[in-house]
C-alpha cells in the first residue's frame, strides 16, 4: 500500500510539469502579441489620427505612417496651421488580443453582414464535413494498401515508386482537373483533401508496418499463418497503436490542405468566411476564425490521444510522451 501511494506521488510532478509546459507554449506567444499590441514603444510602425488639424486628408481614425504623420506635422508649423493629434497605433493587419476575444463572441452571435450568408458555425460545420470525407476517403484505400506495401516486397516494389513519384506533386495543382471531373461544389475539394494525404499515407504507414519485430512475423508464419489471416491476426494487432497515432498526424496534414481545397470552385466554409472579413478588412474576424480552426484541430488531436489510452493501454510510448 505505502509502495502505491508512493508510486501516485512520485507521477504527480510529471503531470503538473507537463502541464506547466502545455500552457507556456501557448502563454509565451499570447504575451508577446500584447507586448506589440499594447506597448507604443516596442513597435507600432503607424498613426491612428485622433485630429486631422489643418491636414486636408487627414481624417479622424485614418491610420498612416508615423515619417508621413510627422512629414505632415512639420508642414503645418512652417505653414502656422493647427498640427494634427494622433496616437501611435499597429497596422490594421495586426489586432490587439481584446479585438480578436471579441471577434470570437460576436462571430458566433452577431448575424453575417450579407445577407442570405451563413453563420459562422455553419462555415465551421461545413469545412469539417469536406475534412472528413477527404480523409475517410484516403484512410479507407490507404491504410489497407500501406499494411500490404509494408508486409509484401513484391507489392512495395510495385506501387511504392508511383507513390514515391506522385507524392511531390502539389495537390493544388489538380484543383482545375477536379473542378472539371468532379463540379464545382464540394467534390473537388475533397478530391483535394484525398489527394494530399493519400500518397503520404502509404508511405507512412508502410514504414510504419516495416517496424513491426520480424520474429513475431517468422514466428507466425513458422504456425502456418499466411495470407489474410497473417494480416489481419498478426500485423495489424502488432501495429495497431502506432497506426492510430500515425493516422492523428495524418489527420492534422488534411487541416493544412482545407483552405486551398475550399478555394477550389465554389468558395466554401471557412475559408469563404476568411476571405469574405479580409476584403471588408475586418482582420480580427480573420484572426478569430484562424484561432478557431488551431483549437478544432488540437482539441480534437487531444481528444484523439486520450481514446488511444484508453484503446491501447499497453502502448509505452504515451507513457513517455505524458513523463
Amino acid at each position: 500500500m505505502n509502495i502505491r501511494i508512493l508510486l501516485t506521488y512520485l507521477s504527480r510532478p510529471s503531470r503538473y510539469r507537463g502541464a506547466v509546459f502545455t500552457l507556456g507554449a501557448f502563454l509565451l506567444p499570447v504575451l508577446l502579441w500584447c507586448a506589440v499590441s499594447y506597448v507604443p514603444f516596442i513597435w507600432h510602425p503607424m498613426v491612428k489620427v485622433e485630429n486631422p488639424g489643418g491636414v486636408d486628408y487627414f481624417t479622424p481614425g485614418m491610420l498612416v505612417d508615423r515619417s508621413e504623420f510627422q512629414d505632415q506635422m512639420k508642414e503645418m508649423r512652417q505653414a502656422g496651421k493647427p498640427l494634427p493629434v494622433g496616437v501611435r497605433a499597429n497596422p490594421i493587419y495586426l489586432p490587439a488580443p481584446h479585438e480578436v476575444a471579441r471577434a470570437l463572441y460576436t462571430a458566433f452571435t452577431t448575424a453575417p453582414e450579407q445577407r442570405d450568408a451563413p453563420w459562422l458555425h455553419q462555415s465551421l460545420w461545413h469545412s469539417i464535413q469536406v475534412i472528413f470525407w477527404g480523409f475517410v476517403l484516403s484512410s479507407v484505400v490507404g491504410v489497407p494498401l500501406g499494411v500490404l506495401c509494408g508486409t509484401y516486397v513484391t507489392l512495395s516494389r510495385l506501387s511504392e515508386p508511383f507513390v514515391e513519384f506522385f507524392r511531390y506533386l502539389p495537390a493544388p495543382a489538380f484543383g482545375a482537373l477536379a473542378v472539371a471531373v468532379l463540379g464545382i461544389y464540394d467534390g473537388p475539394k475533397i478530391a483535394i483533401i484525398f489527394i494530399g494525404t493519400f500518397f503520404q499515407q502509404v508511405l507512412v504507414i508502410a514504414n510504419t508496418t516495416r517496424k513491426l519485430d520480424t520474429t513475431i512475423l517468422e514466428a507466425a508464419r513458422t504456425l502456418g499463418t499466411r495470407g489474410w489471416r497473417l494480416i489481419t491476426h498478426v500485423v495489424v494487432p502488432g501495429i495497431l497503436p502506432d497506426l492510430y497515432r500515425d493516422q492523428r498526424i495524418l489527420l492534422g496534414w488534411a487541416w493544412t490542405y482545407l483552405i486551398v481545397a475550399e478555394l477550389i470552385g465554389t468558395s466554401s466554409g471557412i475559408t469563404w468566411f476568411i476571405t469574405q472579413q479580409a476584403r471588408y478588412q475586418h482582420f480580427e474576424n480573420v484572426y478569430a476564425a484562424i484561432i478557431i480552426i488551431g483549437v478544432i484541430g488540437f482539441g480534437s488531436d487531444l481528444l484523439f490521444e486520450r481514446i488511444g489510452r484508453r484503446l491501447f493501454p499497453w502502448d509505452r510510448t504515451q507513457e513517455r510522451k505524458s513523463a
